[in-house]
């Protein structure tokens, strides 16, 4: 919306330019439109047309039998229901651990009036998570994690989330990040994601090791932790 906004307002102002910038003012404009026409595809490609949302990329992936499962969002939840149809016979919580006063994407307070949470969510702070330790068999933050924008805050988040995981437990992580293809799809938003090397670091920080990474589409990873281990 912010870059309609943007667009229009060059357009109003194209032709009180000088002659000689005008050409510049105009390559401004449909830099502008490709990147909004770029971002809307890709995310309709991420989220209505690829199997991101289908699970069927969790078929691959080895993980213990579940019993206990928690999903961890960030103010926003389209997936719980989706865990639950995938996992029918476990226990599932869902925690949300949005902050007005730390997690300040407007897409995100947006999302929450217009959606509501699923039944029984309880809300969290990011380092304490009320279960207890080693009582889960799979944790997912599924969009949510790149959200805690302190580096401590998020580390202490992955640290708690590995207290709460059984010795064999997963954590599966999936995120956006800040890549050529991401760069390309979301020009300067790609910046609200993370790096893989930050990711890397968080999950050092966290005495987590990755078992296994791969790319649900070229826009959108997910990592599969494993406590107990440092990264290669």
């Amino acid at each position: 919306m912010g870059g309609v906004l943007i667009i229009a307002l060059v357009l109003a102002t194209l032709f009180m330019v000088p002659a000689s910038l005008q050409t510049w003012f105009g390559l401004a404009i449909l830099l502008a439109v490709l990147n909004i026409l770029a971002s809307l595809f890709v995310s309709w490609y991420v989220y209505d047309y690829s199997n991101l949302y289908a699970f069927t990329w969790l078929d691959k992936v080895k993980l213990p039998k579940a019993v206990n499962i928690v999903n961890i969002n960030a103010g926003f939840d389209e997936t719980s229901a989706l865990i639950k149809d995938k996992f029918t016979e476990a226990k599932l919580n869902v925690f949300d651990f949005y902050d007005p006063l730390k997690h300040t994407e407007v897409s995100i307070k947006r999302a929450r009036k217009a959606y509501p949470p699923y039944p029984n969510t309880i809300a969290i702070q990011t380092t304490t998570i009320p279960l207890d330790t080693g009582a889960l068999d799979i944790a997912f933050g599924l969009l949510s994690a790149h959200e805690i924008r302190n580096a401590k805050e998020r580390s202490d988040f992955f640290k708690e989330v590995n207290r709460i995981l059984q010795a064999e437990g997963k954590f599966v992580v999936v995120e956006h990040q800040r890549d050529l293809a991401n760069l390309l799809a979301f020009g300067m938003g790609a910046f609200h994601f993370y790096s893989p090397k930050e990711w890397l670091q968080t999950f050092r920080s966290a005495s987590f090791k990755i078992t296994d990474s791969f790319k649900i589409t070229p826009f959108v990873t997910a990592y599969i932790l494993e406590k107990n281990g440092n990264t290669p």
